[in-house]
């Protein structure tokens, strides 16, 4: 047959028409049940899956996970992007990433299985300088739900619960960013954030609800933390909701230059914001405090803490004794060492001190100021024993009912009732314009 005009315009546009659904073709993402994943089996599907996954890699497709549950054991996730169908897909096992660089996983809950319950965690991220979680369940780990070591991620989304330990438990990671996250039902930690070695961290926790953190592994304050940071500097904490944790909502150790801001921190065990040990450069700042054994705590002169600002915070509903700790004072904001305590407010403090600077000697270059202080059984308490240094208390407005507007404490003695009539007596202490009501009105 003679070709006509005809014929050749057709068969151009047959070949227009059929390039794009070939590009697609070799662009879209692989399909897992292509390689005989079939979900909701009682077999497991390592093997099959894994194929998957590094024919994905191989051609530098995404992968795509069908919904169902799919039994794995050990699975091995190269630098792709994983996706399932949210709140449907679910891999019943443990997997691991290492070197994975670009690797995102999407849409995929996470949970222990009959197999790899001696694993760390449901998911281990070690070493990928660039990977995502977005979206993604973890739930009922023996241990911990997403293990990260030596790896820039960010964690945004996803949902924890049910782990006996910690929800996520970052090692030597820079620049993570872990937002957006719900987090409960954890045996020893929400957040954690360590480092072997104290150094850069930049870190990022944000927007995140935790709530429900035991301490099943004991100890006075290592474990029961909604967000703990260790060795880990320039890290920022803001903005996230903390309720009952056994020790603190937000507790920094060893830290340097990091940022507390932004939180509701809501029926801590023990301390609720704790900056304590070899600290320097803690901002705490626009915290609420509702339910503690003590508010906010900046301590540990004696480990080399020191330097920080605790500025518009509201503390509240302080308790008389702590049910973890029995060491615990109740206060609601206490310093030790260049720290200015500026701009707060602090309620209902039955038993103990709204504002306290210092603890036996372990007091240096302390400012409270600008501070509001009402139904405190002690309105502030400034240590007055002779090795203690300097603290100037200045235009706080301290409202009863209270049993002494001011005192000098010698550690948890009271040495002086009226600090303020007699601070002559203690050339340490310096005071200007306070303002003391006996009785508040209604």
């Amino acid at each position: 047959m003679v070709a006509t005009r005809r014929h050749l315009l057709a068969g151009l546009g047959a070949i227009g028409f059929c390039a794009p659904a070939i590009v697609r073709a070799q662009s879209g993402p692989l399909l897992a049940s292509d390689f005989g994943v079939v979900p909701d089996l009682p077999e497991d599907q390592t093997a099959k899956l894994q194929a998957a996954l590094m024919a994905a890699a191989d051609r530098g497709l995404p992968l795509m996970l069908p919904a169902g549950e799919i039994l794995v054991t050990g699975l091995d996730f190269p630098g792709i992007a994983i996706e399932g169908i949210a709140g449907r897909t679910v891999l019943t096992g443990t997997g691991r990433a290492f070197n994975a660089d670009g690797l995102t996983i999407r849409n995929v809950g996470f949970r222990a299985g009959r197999t790899g319950a001696d694993m760390p965690a449901l998911l281990t991220l070690d070493n990928c300088p660039s990977a995502r979680i977005e979206s993604c369940s973890f739930r009922d780990s023996p241990q911990t739900g997403l293990a990260i070591t030596s790896s820039t991620v960010t964690v945004s989304g996803c949902a924890f619960a049910g782990h006996g330990d910690a929800a996520i438990h970052a090692l030597d990671s820079r620049g993570l960013v872990i937002s957006g996250n719900r987090i409960s039902d954890c045996g020893n930690a929400g957040i954690r954030i360590w480092r072997s070695e104290s150094g850069p961290d930049g870190s990022i926790v944000m927007q995140n609800r935790i709530e429900t953190i035991d301490w099943r592994s004991g100890g006075n304050g290592q474990n029961g933390n909604g967000i703990n940071i260790f060795r880990a500097d320039e890290v920022i904490v803001a903005d996230n909701h903390i309720a009952d944790c056994a020790f603190s909502a937000v507790r920094l150790n060893t830290t340097n230059n990091t940022a507390v801001t932004g939180n509701v921190c809501l029926d801590s065990g023990e301390v609720a914001i704790f900056s304590e040990f070899a600290f320097t450069g803690s901002m705490i700042a626009n915290n609420i405090v509702d339910g503690a054994a003590t508010g906010i705590s900046i301590t540990n002169l004696d480990s080399g803490g020191q330097l920080a600002v605790c500025s518009g915070n509201i503390v509240r509903n302080i308790t008389p004794a702590s049910r973890v700790n029995p060491d615990t004072n109740p206060v609601g904001i206490v310093a030790e060492a260049e720290t200015a305590i500026t701009g707060n407010t602090v309620q209902n403090v039955p038993g103990g001190v709204g504002i306290a600077a210092g603890f036996g000697p372990f007091l240096r270059n302390v400012l409270i100021s600008g501070n509001v202080i009402s139904a405190a059984s002690l309105g502030i308490g400034v240590s007055v024993v002779e090795e203690a240094g300097a603290v100037h208390v200045a235009d706080n407005i301290i409202s009863g009912p209270f049993d002494y507007a001011a005192v000098g404490l010698r550690w948890t003695e009271i040495a002086e009732t009226d600090l303020f009539a007699n601070v002559g007596l203690y050339p340490h202490v310096t005071v200007a314009d306070n303002v003391v009501r006996p009785e508040a009105k209604a």
